[in-house]
């Protein structure tokens, strides 16, 4: 069985967030649901679970960090292609999402863009030719 990760975010407007998470391609698996939070899943093996103050705060009795001013994590996504990179990153700024808090990186082999969230969570989202970048990294080279 592959294993499967759930990041959990805390978020001050879970309606908000869910919609927003939706904007971007996640889908909503409403049996892990309720008015604490929701279950966003990305893929088979990746799922966000967005979790309102009060929830998050029975997990942890650590600060929970504004993530628009606070370096918290920086979470990526890989994706299928460029063209997949920007499409995301499209969506992300339909949905009112802060666009490269961290620069555009393009190495050629190497593609990736970021957003924030409305919470200030930042995602990258990346796509590698990984045959390419071993070539060009092989001590060969």
């Amino acid at each position: 069985m592959s294993k499967l990760i759930f990041v959990n975010l805390p978020v001050t407007d879970l309606a908000r967030s869910i919609a927003f998470y939706e904007s971007i391609g996640a889908r909503k698996d409403s049996r892990f649901c309720d008015d604490s939070g929701a279950c966003m899943v990305f893929s088979d093996t990746i799922h966000t679970m967005l979790l309102t103050h009060d929830k998050f705060r029975q997990f942890t009795s650590k600060k929970i960090v504004d993530a628009k001013t606070n370096s918290e994590v920086l979470i990526a996504l890989s994706a299928d292609s460029r063209d997949d990179v920007d499409s995301t990153i499209g969506k992300a700024k339909k949905a009112g999402a802060t666009l490269d808090p961290v620069p555009a990186q393009d190495y050629g082999v190497m593609y990736g863009r970021s957003f924030e969230d409305p919470d200030g969570h930042i995602w990258e989202v990346m796509w590698m030719d990984v045959d390419a970048f071993l070539a060009a990294t092989s001590p060969a080279a």
